[in-house]
């Protein structure tokens, strides 16, 4: 299969209704062929929601969308067991979980409790109801927005939580040049019907296998590891990124190298994901916060300081 090609495909169908964000749709991409889970962190009004149901549409996945609101509980997601009069038995009432792909709008709106509800599926991709633990849809990927000016009515994401995404993006304001297309666009309608499906749950699948196969020479994987430990032992740096942090950026390095149209992961692969991947992990000391010290900027002094070998036949073997 050629992944590259599929790549450029389902991007191609999302510019159909999404305008100049084309490095955000292959991050998001890439975390779907990795398998992982993305949060959309931006303003409200840029096209979270609408890359989401783009992207859906492209890929040919079953799709369901969750407003997180206050007052929203645990089997609101997942779905509860409900007695029958009738049969005298307790019948499962399946969630909006129960598909591929969950947009879980506003996450940040709902009660610690039912934020949890999700750590079960993004991890494991089953649900526990009264005991049964049940398998979710394969593939299953939730995209996550959350709205990080607005704190009224909002809970803070756990670092467990924040920990199960494997990318954490923002879109953005477009350009004026973007937003004078975009108005051409979709100014009277998002034209969701011009959207054609590239793939399907099966491609998807194998796409994600594939994914796996990808080559990661020592040399990459010693880079990693530098990178993730480095996160440790800095002194502005109260916690640092966990091994699931460097398996994931192990995982997405492979996803961007497969639809990049290489069967090898190089440092620069690493550099590009490396922001995405691990700034939503990491948790500044309270002196580094004050001081308007960022986690980004101290993630690229690290970049600056951890060297990577430079010597291509490293990276391919040979490949």
């Amino acid at each position: 299969m050629d992944i590259k090609s599929l790549a450029e495909n389902i991007l191609n169908e999302c510019k159909k209704v999404i305008v100049g964000k084309d490095d955000v749709i292959k991050l998001v991409i890439t975390a779907v062929f990795a398998g992982g889970n993305v949060l959309l962190n931006d303003l409200p009004g840029v096209g979270k929601t609408t890359l989401a149901k783009t992207l859906s549409i492209a890929l040919g996945l079953d799709y369901n969308r969750i407003q997180f609101v206050p007052d929203l509980l645990p089997s609101d997601i997942t779905g509860m067991k409900i007695f029958n009069q009738k049969t005298g038995e307790f019948e499962l009432r399946q969630g909006p979980v129960m598909t591929n792909l969950l947009l879980a709008d506003e996450i940040n709106r709902a009660i610690p409790r039912t934020q949890s509800a999700l750590l079960e599926a993004m991890e494991e991709h089953q649900v526990t109801i009264d005991g049964q633990m049940i398998p979710l849809p394969r593939p299953f990927i939730v995209i996550a927005t959350e709205n990080p000016v607005e704190s009224e009515s909002t809970f803070h994401l756990p670092a467990a939580q924040m920990d199960r995404f494997l990318l954490s993006l923002s879109m953005g304001y477009p350009s004026s040049d973007e937003e004078m297309r975009m108005l051409c666009l979709v100014g009277d309608g998002i034209p969701f019907d011009k959207v054609c499906a590239v793939a399907d749950p099966s491609v998807i699948l194998n796409v994600q296998q594939e994914c796996r196969n990808v080559h990661v020479s020592d040399a990459v994987n010693k880079y990693i590891v530098s990178l993730v430990n480095a996160t440790r032992s800095d002194s502005r740096i109260r916690m640092g990124a966990s091994p699931r942090g460097s398996r994931s950026l192990y995982q997405a390095s492979k996803a961007y190298a497969a639809i990049s149209g290489r069967s090898f992961v190089t440092p620069d692969d690493v550099k590009t994901l490396i922001h995405s991947v691990l700034d939503h992990r990491l948790i500044l000391e309270s002196g580094s916060r004050y001081s308007g010290l960022t986690v980004k900027k101290v993630m690229d002094d690290m970049l600056c300081k951890v060297e990577a070998s430079v010597d291509v036949r490293d990276f391919s073997n040979g490949r």
